[in-house]
């Protein structure tokens, strides 16, 4: 089974001044999603040359605000993976005693938190697998 690294996500207060600081470091913008539903919106930025994604740091901008930040530790969002098989990573994982903290409901997402408390979203290569029991159905645990 591989695992590909997809991103390090951090939360923003600013958009506009987060985002001229990584291009000031020399990051571009690379692709913006902006989530109508969720409020939010998601700028990938990488450095120059690297446009496949694999050095992304992914901007995270709550437009209903972010009043914790900075205070609250919550600037570092999470890693992200691209998983073969999101069922069964997830199932190798709990059988090793990790939590899993959101599951893989919709056979795509799913996030874990290692000993340290890092966040870890896995997410499925290609299309979404097929929604699975036990996961289907599993509540979220704690926080992601």
């Amino acid at each position: 089974m591989t695992i590909e690294y997809l991103h390090t996500m951090v939360r923003v207060k600013d958009l506009e001044a987060s985002k001229a600081f990584y291009e000031l470091l020399g990051l571009r913008e690379r692709r913006r999603i902006d989530h109508e539903g969720g409020r939010f919106t998601l700028v990938f930025m990488c450095p120059p040359g690297q446009d496949d994604g694999r050095a992304d740091v992914e901007l995270t901008y709550n437009w209903d605000g972010d009043e914790g930040l900075p205070s609250d530790s919550r600037h570092f969002g999470h890693l992200a993976y691209r998983v073969d098989d999101i069922y069964a990573l997830c199932e190798k994982l709990q059988a090793a005693g990790v939590t899993i903290n959101r599951p893989p409901r919709d056979g795509h997402m799913a996030f874990v938190r290692s000993p340290d408390n890092v966040s870890v979203e896995l997410l499925q290569k290609g299309e979404a697998l097929p929604p699975k029991e036990p996961w289907a159905s599993m509540e979220n645990t704690g926080h992601w």
